[in-house]
């Protein structure tokens, strides 16, 4: 046998590990996000929780590898060479596009990218096949493929979509409608029954799905299975008993519930999940094996049809694996969950993830439209009791995005959901389940206010539209990547792996950067919060000085080059500016439980440092528009005003620099001289070009520009001196302010 399989079977088992990594960041958002969302405990306790279920799930799983072996086509038609070229193909082009939906944080399913990717590397193999042969035809591509599977999956998005929201809406509306969020009396009265029969739930999802493969056929599932209602009633009444014993020594059982869940889980997710993970490289691998036996090389992979299970060795090393995967990307995997969780989070704090859209727009409108016909319906009584269940009150004080029994209905729900589609054998996506079953739940509980409803609607719609797009990116990817394999041979082959190993290192390299990055976005003290405000005044203040004197040395030198590169950068201050504008909320939050002037002053900060770089903006785009559109330059006199008032705005901008840097605002008043007669030279210039329009010795393109450019100066400066002032009041009115900081 060529060595060249010696090494593709290396390559496969790196990218197993690999395939791993990825896998778990991105699926362990459907088994940590609801003991996230609620803070029902430490992360160090959710993920040792997730660990033990994914390592129980790994020893009781079947294991077996049908859908890589043979789900997606015929192996019986297909050679060992081309076989591997497949599976080659196949794992390539799944590891790079789930890590590149991990990398924008969006949460995908590992089996529509696994029967996707085979499908599309399947294809191309198979077309290799029929080129080969005149004897067949692309008629013939049927023969090869099993396209029943890939349908299967199309529908389940369907299915997954619809039923998990709708479920999920349900479900959370009643619970709340009985607890409302002042749920404490109610729950130490009946909450072991509620909590009793959330846990029998995640009991019988564990049972019936986590550990089927090892309990399926005996005596004890056989009898529960033909007793089922009476088996869970009497299940029913045990964790009911239970949970009211623990329940009197004080022990919160909402967080047993909620971690039961996640374990349960993680235990399915382990145990069922794993084969989309190691399916593709373990069948190449038994391959292999099958040839090496032989000795034929040129032989039908007819016996990759048997269905058998995988090596135990083989699932306990890839479920070690994935646990200590778990605990290294920590950070990616919560950057993972952030999307969930910032689209269900009670409350606004003015940040939004997504830009709204016509169609989230249009269905905010809808629901308004139908919510007023039902007011018109419902007495204003009943209207009122419903609305005062749903009064937001944070009783856990815990400050996370959403209560525990939010999380509980989370988990309940969606391991109900998935337990019936297996009983039924329904092809639901666990995935797809959790995220739009905490969707759902996100809208009942009134999350989703007329202040982020747009938004929030559009980032369910931008999952929804990738889970698809994983489907077709999948399929694409993995059939070019087939094709180039099966007819590019040796040559191809060593280059398309150092492509897709460079690929991976950047992308896991690039995860790092944005872990790292998110480690700077911790939680801010005043003292922080106050520090990079003054350090963002003084940074965006020197950088607009620079690009307001190049902007007008461009305009007078017809630079577009130049123009061009200063409205990107005014284009980058403004929407720095911006941010912190909108990010207001949870830092006044902060800042007024130390002190109200504080961020009385913080919002006139703020605010004027967003006019500031609005004025610059509106300088910088007309002026390059004008040079752009080769329309006439400015005239001589035009020019001499425009320098002298630039002469000012840089001996008032430097002034003011130093003294934001320095802290020393002894020269405030000076400032305030300087200012008033630039205004003045604004006037007078304003006056000059209004006489020279007046006798027709001006361009009207050009005097429009002038006219604005002087405008918005005068604009600029008074917001930069209202800036500095509201800065000084800032920094000394403010607890505790440094004598380093203030000079006076």
């Amino acid at each position: 046998m060529s060595e060249i399989y010696t090494v593709i079977i290396g390559i496969l088992a790196v990218l197993a590990v690999s395939g791993l990594f990825v896998g778990v960041t991105n699926d362990a958002v459907n088994f940590l996000n609801s003991a996230l969302g609620s803070k029902a405990a430490t992360v160090k306790t959710i993920m040792t929780v997730a660990s033990i279920g994914i390592l129980i799930g790994v020893v009781t799983s079947s294991g077996m590898m049908e859908v890589a072996r043979s789900g997606m086509f015929n192996p019986g038609l297909f050679t060992f060479h081309e076989v591997m070229m497949l599976y080659l193909g196949v794992m390539f082009a799944n590891v790079i596009l789930l890590g590149l939906y991990n990398s924008l944080g969006l949460p995908t399913s590992t089996t529509v990218s696994l029967i996707f990717c085979l499908l599309g590397s399947a294809i191309a193999v198979s077309i290799y096949k029929i080129s080969s042969d005149p004897a067949l035809t692309i008629a013939s591509l049927g023969e090869y493929i099993n396209t029943s599977r890939a349908m299967g999956v199309v529908s389940a998005i369907l299915l997954s979509v619809v039923i998990a929201f709708s479920c999920g809406t349900a479900v959370m509306y009643l619970s709340r409608l009985i607890f409302s969020f002042r749920y404490t009396m109610m729950l130490r009265r009946f909450g072991a029954f509620w909590c009793g029969a959330s846990l029998t739930a995640v009991v019988y999802f564990a049972v019936f799905k986590g550990l089927k493969g090892m309990l399926a056929g005996t005596a004890a599932i056989d009898m529960i299975d033909d007793h089922l209602p009476t088996a869970l009633f009497v299940c029913w009444l045990v964790c009911s008993l239970l949970l009211f014993i623990i329940q009197r020594f004080k022990i919160n059982i909402l967080r047993i519930t909620i971690l039961s869940g996640v374990f349960a889980l993680a235990l399915a997710f382990a145990g069922n999940d794993l084969v989309n993970f190691i399916g593709v490289p373990v069948a190449g691998f038994d391959a292999y094996s099958i040839v090496r036996r032989t000795g034929d090389i040129h032989m039908l992979m007819e016996p990759l049809a048997e269905n058998v299970p995988a090596n135990f060795t083989i699932l306990l090393t890839a479920g070690l694996v994935m646990i200590v995967t778990l605990w290294l990307s920590k950070d990616a995997v919560l950057r993972v969950t952030k999307t969930e969780l910032s689209l269900s989070s009670q409350g606004d704090d003015g940040r939004e993830q997504y830009a709204s859209s016509v169609f989230s727009r249009a269905i905010v409108r809808a629901a308004l439209n139908i919510n007023n016909g039902i007011e018109r319906i419902v007495p204003e009584r009943i209207r009122a009791a419903v609305g005062r269940r749903f009064e937001y009150e944070d009783v856990e004080h815990s400050g996370a995005p959403y209560d525990m029994i939010r999380a509980t209905v989370n988990l309940t729900t969606s391991a109900l959901l998935i337990s019936l589609a297996t009983s039924l054998k329904l092809p639901l996506s666990t995935t797809y389940v959790c995220f739009m079953v905490a969707m759902g739940s996100s809208l009942a509980d009134r999350a989703w206010g007329r202040e982020s409803a747009v938004y929030r609607i559009s980032g369910v719609m931008t999952v929804v539209a990738g889970w698809f797009v994983t489907a077709l990116g999948g399929f694409l990817i993995a059939f070019v990547v087939g094709l180039v394999l099966i007819y590019g041979g040796t040559a191809t082959f060593v280059v398309v792996t150092l492509l897709c190993g460079w690929i991976l290192f950047r992308s896991r390299f690039s995860k790092k950067s944005k872990g790292e990055e998110a480690e700077t976005e911790k939680a801010e003290t005043n003292e922080d919060i106050i520090t990079a405000l003054r350090d963002e005044v003084c940074t965006t203040m020197e950088c607009a000085t620079k690009i307001y004197d190049r902007t007008l040395i461009a305009v007078m030198k017809e630079n577009r080059k130049e123009l061009r590169n200063m409205v990107k950068e005014a284009n980058d201050l403004f929407y720095q500016s911006r941010e912190r504008k909108y990010t207001l909320l949870p830092t006044l939050k902060r800042l007024q439980s130390g002190d109200v002037n504080t961020a009385h002053y913080y919002v006139q900060v703020v605010d004027y440092l967003n006019e500031m770089t609005k004025a610059l903006m509106h300088i910088t785009r007309p002026a390059f528009e004008h040079i752009d559109n080769n329309h006439e330059g400015l005239s001589r006199e035009q020019t001499a005003d425009l320098m002298a008032i630039n002469d000012d705005v840089e001996t008032i901008y430097r002034r003011i620099n130093i003294m934001l840097r320095d802290g020393d605002f002894s020269d405030i008043e000076l400032v305030l001289s300087l200012r008033d007669q630039l205004f003045e030279s604004i006037a007078d210039a304003i006056k000059s070009e209004l006489a020279r329009i007046n006798e027709a010795r001006s361009n009207t393109k050009a005097s429009m520009l002038y006219l604005t450019i002087l405008t918005e100066t005068k604009n600029m400066v008074l917001q930069s001196r209202n800036l500095l002032k509201s800065q000084q009041y800032f920094l000394v009115h403010r607890p505790g302010a440094p004598k380093t900081w203030i000079k006076q």
